[in-house]
């Protein structure tokens, strides 16, 4: 009797130092995450969990700090919102966590039997945070280039900071991408997905009226006939509106010029 005691103790003293372990993988006691910190914890989130535990959760009050910790875009903002700090050098950052962040992207991807996501909120967040750290790594990849050249209003280096915009535009129409997906959320899931539209592509499209959005608008059109949520359809809306706006208040500019 005391023998199974005994092995009971030892289990129970075993599982409490193995979570206690995994808990201080994630160093949360930071108030900011360096991109070191991200790799380890990346890590530590897609292999040091088997396929039957359940990942940090948002909605799970003993795990939620580490995704909030994860998905919190001052941990880059605080480098990238720094004036005493060098283009090159924020440039750089940004880089390595857009890197980080594309392998955050396979963290909470995980669907189930009936093609629904396990973790939709978590991984529409994650979204969310590449999206806004987007909105820097191109903005500081176009000002260190203009930085670097004799003549940064050449046709040439016009041509190239256009370019790398439409790839933003490019990169956060992946998102509108998850609307093909729609069956695989559920009706929260469609609400934290159109408000991501409605106020990353706002924000993009205020930043760059005068974009080329051709390519989008005739996405948003085909994507809005398509989905059957409400929520979507109304974010999609606001979008194409904002859109049609910018256009016609560069055309009318244009003109006065």
């Amino acid at each position: 009797m005391k023998k199974n005691n005994l092995i009971l103790l030892l289990f129970t003293i075993i599982t409490i130092i193995s979570c206690e372990k995994k808990e201080d993988k994630f160093p949360l006691d930071k108030r900011f995450w360096t991109v070191e910190d991200y790799s380890e914890a990346i890590t530590q989130l897609r292999f040091g969990y088997t396929a039957d535990e359940k990942l940090p959760t948002l909605d799970d009050p003993k795990t939620k700090a580490i995704v909030e910790k994860l998905i919190d875009i001052n941990n880059f903002k605080v480098i990238l919102d720094d004036k005493e700090l060098g283009t090159k050098h924020k440039n750089e950052v940004a880089t390595s966590f857009f890197t980080a962040w594309q392998d955050m992207m396979k963290i909470y991807n995980a669907q189930d039997k009936k093609d629904k996501y396990v973790y939709e909120v978590e991984y529409l967040e994650t979204f969310k945070f590449g999206l806004e750290l987007q909105s820097y790594y191109f903005m500081l990849g176009n000002l260190s280039i203009t930085e670097s050249v004799d003549d940064p209003n050449s046709e040439e280096i016009k041509r190239i900071l256009k370019s790398n915009i439409q790839t933003q535009i490019s990169n956060y129409a992946l998102l509108l991408d998850e609307i093909n997906n729609e069956k695989s959320y559920s009706e929260n899931g469609k609400q934290v997905l159109a408000n991501g539209i409605d106020k990353y592509f706002s924000n993009m499209i205020n930043n760059y009226p005068e974009a080329n959005y051709e390519s989008l608008e005739n996405k948003i059109v085909l994507l809005e006939k398509k989905s059957s949520s409400d929520a979507i359809k109304t974010a999609l809306k606001s979008i194409l509106n904002l859109i049609k706006s910018k256009k016609t208040a560069v055309e009318e500019n244009t003109e006065t010029v």
